[in-house]
């Protein structure tokens, strides 16, 4: 697949929840090596969108096609299944268990041993546990995170937790990547290295990656596209250059945050 094909295609999709339309008609194209970030105020329905394309939701209206194949309406393991991995606005990992098996978890959309095998730990179980395993230990030092990889996941700090997930989403090796305000509480330093990490997912794979940020500064530093979404509509797309100087994006967003 080149770049100029697009990995993810999201044609007209709505959502109401109790008579709220949260979405209304919003169509975008995530291509391979692409950052396209998703901008737009607090209920702006940033996250209900992806929450569409991951399968969290069935849409009332609209498709979403991955490489050509549908995907909408599907079971969310099964969108996992398919190539779409994501993290959460909120940090959603298990913080009892370690960063090495939080990290193990979602290499799961991968595994095709039986359960029986699975659960004797022999045969094929076994030999996918050591594939596995290399490859998870291959993320862990892309992300620098090697030595904590047997500290409990609760007992890290925010930033870390952070990078954990986005952790537990790249060893899927997903074709299209969502990240739902990964550097939300970051401070600086932070967001700049998880800005790092992000923009060499996309220089060292062909992953389309879709993100969900209100950090200004960093969607205009590192997009190669921005979609502005006001009240469950569109209402503005293009370069982050063109995106920064269009005026109805600055009355509903930009100029909020400017003003702040």
């Amino acid at each position: 697949m080149t770049e100029d094909q697009p990995r993810l295609i999201v044609e007209d999709l709505a959502k109401s929840f109790g008579g709220v339309l949260a979405l209304s008609g919003v169509s975008l194209q995530a291509h391979p090596r692409k950052i396209l970030s998703i901008i737009g105020p607090n209920g702006a329905g940033k996250t209900t969108l992806i929450n569409g394309i991951s399968g969290v939701f069935t849409p009332d209206r609209g498709k979403v096609t991955l490489d050509g194949r549908p995907i909408s309406g599907l079971a969310p393991h099964k969108v996992a299944r398919a190539g779409v991995a994501r993290t959460f606005q909120n940090v959603a990992l298990f913080g009892g268990m370690t960063v090495l098996e939080n990290l193990m978890l979602g290499r799961n959309s991968k595994m095709r041993a039986s359960v029986l095998s699975c659960g004797l730990f022999w045969g094929r179980a076994q030999r996918e546990e050591i594939s596995h395993r290399r490859q998870v230990e291959k993320f862990i030092d892309f992300l620098g995170i090697s030595d904590i990889r047997k500290q409990p996941a609760g007992s890290l700090p925010l930033g870390l937790q952070k990078r954990v997930e986005l952790g537990r989403a790249l060893v899927a090796e997903p074709k299209v990547l969502l990240l739902d305000e990964p550097m939300g509480g970051m401070n600086l330093e932070e967001k700049e290295s998880m800005a790092r990490y992000i923009l060499d997912v996309i220089e060292t794979t062909d992953t389309a990656v879709v993100l969900i940020e209100h950090d200004m500064g960093v969607v205009m530093d590192i997009s190669d596209q921005v979609i502005v979404l006001d009240q469950g509509v569109k209402i503005a797309e293009g370069t982050p250059q063109e995106v920064r100087a269009n005026p109805t994006v600055i009355e509903a967003y930009l100029g909020q945050t400017h003003a702040a």
